[in-house]
């Protein structure tokens, strides 16, 4: 195989971004679309070269019965994207996924059963976890000179004005809340039933990452819906998750989309260890801050840490998302191709979902600790089985 017949399901504008860097990318041929929404069939084929002989489908399950379709880009929003993960797995389809992995346990479930039973690849395309900086801040708690990491931080308060809230059914246009009298054809979009901490992984994969580590244990608190700043988006503007690891660290990892905020960085971490502690800039003018405790220094040092890596080859210069797309991309295609070990491996993709899943659950319970499954085989249960209790 010298190339992955690929078919992209959702054509929304990351979707478009997506086909415009697999073209661009060694390893990928891009055969099919799918999207239920037929006006925006056109505007993704315009981005092709190969447009011609690129297959269109509304359904599915159209897609998944195409024998050329080798793997699934899903680049969807939706409750069922687990459950759209999995029955590609099944289906005998390779699967690279837009974050978060899933929105339910049961899903988290779902994809590590399909993927152990089909012996397909599924891979979640996190980038942020491809940072330079984050890199970095892996080779410092690697290498000890943070000591024994007892907390660290991250957020992602995503403002983005409320234009993706509402949408036109039929054309796929969104619509602000400002402008919802002039279109009453707008309806909300499942954005709106998210929890936002459920869009946890751009944090929690980077920290999992630095640590080497997973989440054992859960609670959650959050502001109240609908969101006090545009009351007519019904989603909370702030949940907190507080997260204990297997290694004994406490993580605070926070998410909001409807929260006004000036322009800046809408990605913020920290991490703080016994031998010292790194910072991540908190504004654009800002620089990273380091301090270690054996430097003799009682003050921050400001530091060039960056989003590009050092070792970066020339593709992945403008990939988007600080050239970290590239690496989400590459990593897959080696796994299809070459067979090797991705870095963010099944379970690592699941550790990423389910503490921000029952951070949400711990919400709505009022706030419960919950405890985090882990999903790799072992002594409670075996390949392809789900462990008693839990989905199948």
């Amino acid at each position: 195989m010298a190339e992955i017949q690929i078919g992209l399901v959702g054509l929304g504008g990351r979707g478009l971004g997506w086909l415009k860097l697999l073209q661009r990318l060694k390893g990928y041929r891009v055969v099919a679309l799918c999207d239920p929404i037929v006006a925006l069939h056109e505007r993704a084929l315009a981005v092709l070269e190969n447009r011609a002989e690129v297959r269109r489908y509304q359904r599915y399950e159209d897609l998944l019965a195409d024998p050329q379709v080798e793997a699934v880009a899903l680049c969807v929003r939706c409750p069922e994207q687990g459950a759209l993960a999995a029955e590609a797995l099944l289906a005998g389809k390779h699967v690279s996924a837009e974050v978060p992995a899933a929105h339910s346990i049961e899903d988290c479930w779902h994809i590590a059963l399909a993927a152990e039973r089909s012996g397909r690849i599924f891979h979640l395309a996190e980038q942020t976890r491809y940072w330079g900086f984050v890199e970095r801040w892996r080779q410092l708690v690697s290498a000890g000179r943070l000591g024994k990491i007892t907390f660290c931080e991250g957020q992602y308060l995503g403002y983005y004005g409320t234009r993706q809230f509402f949408q036109d059914p039929a054309t796929g246009q969104f619509c602000p809340v400002e402008d919802l009298a002039r279109h009453p054809e707008a309806r909300p979009t499942w954005l709106q039933g998210m929890q936002p901490i459920h869009y946890l992984p751009h944090e929690l994969g980077p920290m999992l990452k630095v640590l080497d580590d997973r989440v054992v244990e859960v609670v959650g608190m959050g502001t109240d819906a609908p969101s006090a700043a545009h009351p007519q988006i019904h989603q909370a503007d702030i949940q907190v998750a507080l997260m204990k690891t297997e290694k004994g660290a406490v993580l605070r990892l926070a998410a909001g989309f409807t929260q006004p905020i000036p322009h800046r960085d809408h990605h913020w971490y920290q991490v703080m260890g016994t031998g010292g502690c790194v910072e991540w800039r908190r504004a654009n003018h800002e620089k990273a801050k380091v301090w270690l405790a054996d430097s003799g220094s009682t003050e921050w040092e400001e530091v060039d840490w960056g989003f590009a890596r050092e070792d970066a080859p020339e593709e992945a210069r403008n990939s988007g998302h600080g050239d970290a797309d590239y690496y989400v991309h590459a990593a897959f295609c080696d796994a299809v191709l070459h067979g090797r070990p991705l870095e963010l491996d099944l379970y690592r993709a699941l550790d990423t979902a389910a503490p921000a899943i029952l951070a949400a659950d711990s919400i709505a319970e009022g706030s419960r600790p919950r405890r985090v499954p882990d999903f790799r085989p072992g002594p409670q249960r075996t390949l392809g089985q789900a462990p008693a209790g839990e989905a199948d």
